[in-house]
């Protein structure tokens, strides 16, 4: 990281890969040994894991620290043209995230009405919810998972590989590590969401247009398994509509990263 440099946006491009990593090995040291002295956080995964989340964010702030320029990117997001592909990033691709969920969900509907004993694999009943695990994740999805996976996963990695793999190559890998680390059948929703996160950032330079798409992506879905919306859309009778929905927002997403990736390599 280059502490000449005042500008957010260009300091976050000088964090380089190895610092990161460093940060990462600090942040992963200091939460074991907080372990070690209070085991009790032993018994509290989110805990254990806010712990290492806080050390990590110290490491940004440090390495952000005395940088100016986050006021004017954040005026930038209330523009027309930015406030509007923020609004259509997000919904296309809350979409197409039902698209695997929803080719499951006909799969098993089909299974079930063409075999008596099939069992269904699905399970949308709705289950109690303890209020202060909900907040407590709910704080972890909407606030912290947007801000620190943006940096890392675009402000870093992806910024790093770029020099030495060129854009195309840097938003696969990226948004290739970045869907890994979500659950099986969301990965690839995860993958596309990641890709399109990389063409905003480098559309606009502006690390806050993706965070405030995965800030809004995750406060949507926070709300929608609070009332267990799946029990509605992923069943008969609407689940034929929602296939359909979720099959033209892929196409959507399609022509959206195809036209906007070919722009960004034309340049």
């Amino acid at each position: 990281m280059d502490f000449n440099v005042t500008d957010f946006n260009v300091r976050l491009r000088t964090i380089k890969l190895r610092e990161l990593l460093v940060g990462i090995v600090i942040a992963f040291i200091l939460s074991i040994a907080l372990l070690i002295i209070f085991p009790v956080m032993d018994s509290y995964d989110d805990l254990a894991l806010m712990v290492f989340v806080f050390f990590l964010f110290i490491f940004f702030l440090y390495a952000l620290k005395g940088t100016s320029g986050l006021k004017q990117d954040f005026n930038k997001l209330f523009e027309r043209d930015n406030s509007r592909e923020i609004l259509y990033v997000l919904i296309i691709n809350m979409l197409f995230a039902f698209l695997v969920l929803a080719i499951f969900s006909t799969f098993d509907a089909y299974l079930t009405l063409a075999d008596s004993e099939w069992v269904s694999i699905l399970d949308f009943t709705p289950t109690a919810i303890d209020p202060a695990v909900f907040l407590f994740e709910s704080f972890t999805s909407i606030i912290i998972a947007p801000i620190l996976e943006e940096l890392v996963f675009r402000g870093v990695l992806f910024n790093r590989l770029k020099i030495r793999t060129g854009i195309l190559p840097a938003m696969l890998i990226s948004s290739f590590l970045f869907a890994i680390g979500h659950e099986f059948g969301g990965m690839t929703s995860a993958f596309v969401f990641g890709m399109c996160m990389c063409v905003l950032y480098l559309k606009t330079d502006n690390i806050l247009m993706g965070m405030s798409v995965h800030f809004l992506n995750n406060l949507i879905f926070t709300v929608w398994d609070l009332f267990a919306l799946d029990a509605i859309v992923f069943q008969m009778p609407v689940l034929p509509l929602t296939l359909l929905i979720s099959i033209i927002s892929g196409l959507l997403i399609i022509l959206y990263l195809y036209k906007e990736i070919g722009k960004l390599l034309a340049e």
